[in-house]
């Protein structure tokens, strides 16, 4: 059949606006809104059969009049934004069952594909969206918008989703005895000491702390810090200064720096980022070490496999396991005989505790394994945690921020 032939049965199957007009056959022309399409159709039937042009006597059997109401339904999903800010959006459209029924019934009274053109839901999504775009000035975003709005026809009501704002940065630890996560032992947490700032700067309902790996309770994280992703969840606020906010957040315990706009993807990054770490471990020895004997151990674990069990103060919540890490490099230095500092670079996972003391046979081999002399480590920094690399830092994931974020008019 024709498509004139196809628009003389889909009009035959009832009163129809434009838009249902032109929708079965969206995928034979380019360029045009299905209205458009449907209008055309509505001309040129006229025009062939010699017949006067006539508008639809009744409401459009198929949609029952959705489709003349674009421009409302935009404007209810931006009063529903409220005060909230974006740079991005989407829309969703839950339709009733019933208008999908009558949807597929047109294509199918008029002899055609029952997939030919679109769906009234695709329609629905992509003319609202360009409305709440125009009205926002904002941009569509399929991936992970600012925010989603869902236009549910059926409940006559508006969802909205506020996705998170995602911030990378890394953070040095000043004090002992502070976990980096919220821990019911201790007063405060590294993500409770940075967190708030950001929560008040985002107006969001919460702020999740997202690092690579953790240090010991008890050791410091110093030199370039340990990175991390905090995620601010529901935030009515998408922009905010954040060498400001660092400023807001650097103390006597805690600092962060190397702040950025980031990706969602980047808290997986970040989380399974098995990073290469540089520790310094003050440790004291149960008898006197000699110098020959010190560098012998050391050199035998420059570059050592080790073989470590789970440890005996963590193997309350970790699987018993033996794994193999890799010891880069060890620099160290007896302060006396019964006190050296050890330098270790190692691979991600690998305990330094353990290297140090053996764990009573856990760790081979071990510092005091080779010394034959007990060792414990009575103090704990990190020096370095390697960064984290790749794309989910350039550019090309961060929003251009040059311009204002849209929210709804007042």
């Amino acid at each position: 059949m024709s498509l004139i032939d196809d628009a003389r049965a889909l009009l035959e199957s009832g009163p129809l606006c434009d838009s249902c007009l032109g929708r079965p056959v969206a995928d034979r022309s380019f360029g045009l809104t299905n209205a458009e399409r449907g209008r055309a159709l509505r001309t040129v039937v006229a025009l062939a059969d010699d017949e006067p042009f006539e508008e639809p006597d009744a409401e459009c059997w198929v949609c029952e009049g959705v489709c003349s109401r674009f421009d409302e339904l935009a404007d209810r999903l931006v009063e529903a934004l409220g005060d909230t800010e974006l740079y991005t959006y989407q829309v969703g459209t839950r339709v009733p069952p019933l208008l999908e029924e009558n949807d597929r019934l047109l294509r199918e009274g008029a002899g055609l594909d029952p997939d030919a053109g679109e769906e009234l839901k695709t329609e629905l999504n992509r003319e609202v969206g360009r409305r709440v775009g125009a009205r926002l000035g904002a941009e569509v975003d399929f991936r992970r918008p600012d925010v989603q709005f869902l236009l549910d026809l059926e409940a006559d009501a508006v969802e909205l989703q506020r996705n998170s704002v995602t911030v990378y940065g890394r953070y040095r630890k000043l004090e002992r005895g502070i976990p980096q996560t919220e821990w019911d032992t201790y007063d405060e947490s590294v993500e409770e000491l940075v967190a708030p700032p950001f929560l008040n700067a985002f107006r969001g309902t919460e702020a999740v702390f997202h690092g690579a790996g953790r240090e010991d309770v008890d050791a410091l994280m110093l030199g370039g810090g340990r990175p991390f992703v905090l995620e601010v969840k529901e935030p009515r606020r998408r922009d905010a200064d954040l060498a400001e906010l660092a400023a807001q957040v650097d103390g006597e315990k805690v600092a962060v720096e190397d702040l950025a706009f980031v990706s969602y993807e980047m808290i997986e990054r970040v989380k399974e980022h098995d990073a290469t770490k540089t520790y310094r471990a003050t440790v004291a020895f149960d008898e006197p070490v000699s110098d020959e004997a010190f560098e012998t151990a050391l050199d035998a674990l420059e570059g050592a496999t080790v073989e470590q069990r789970t440890p005996h103060r963590v193997d309350h919540r970790r699987a018993d396991l033996v794994r193999e890490r890799e010891v880069l490099s060890v620099d160290a230095e007896l302060e006396d005989e019964y006190t050296a500092v050890v330098d270790v670079h190692g691979e991600g996972g690998l305990y330094i505790k353990e290297l140090v003391s053996g764990d009573e046979g856990r760790t081979e081999p071990s510092l005091a394994g080779e010394l034959g002399v007990g060792a414990t480590v009575t103090a704990l920094d990190v020096l370095d945690v390697e960064g984290v690399s790749g794309p989910f830092l350039t550019d090309e994931y961060r929003r251009d921020r040059a311009g204002e974020p849209a929210r709804a008019p007042e």
